[in-house]
């Protein structure tokens, strides 16, 4: 089955996924789907509130980066993804929103596709 790999890391990408999710869910066979938290956003009113609310999975893969600079953050969940599509190649990844996460996920993705 091919999977999607659909990279959130901050409370407005949460929002986003969620209809993503759910239309996924509905569609049956052929397409799965890994959720991936970066770990942006760690707390519970800035994460698991969301998931709960907006009845999403809990996430396949939880990177745990954490606080730092932009450039710290940005690093690290660069690192951390790459490791993951190297393990796991997704058939296609999926970001939203316009925050660390987002660039940080989309950048490696060049390097996968060749």
């Amino acid at each position: 089955m091919k999977t999607i790999a659909i990279v959130a890391g901050a409370r407005p990408n949460f929002m986003k996924i969620a209809p993503i999710v759910r239309a996924l869910r509905k569609q049956g066979g052929g397409l799965g789907f890994t959720i991936i938290h970066t770990g942006q956003h760690y707390d519970r009113e800035m994460n698991d509130v969301f998931f709960e609310e907006l009845d999403i999975p809990q996430p396949d893969v939880c990177m745990g980066v954490g606080s730092g600079s932009h450039a710290q953050q940005t690093a690290k969940i660069m690192l951390a993804f790459e490791e993951f599509c190297k393990v796991r190649p997704p058939a296609l990844v999926l970001v939203v929103g316009d925050v660390n996460s987002t660039l940080a996920c989309s950048i490696p993705c060049t390097e996968i596709a060749g």
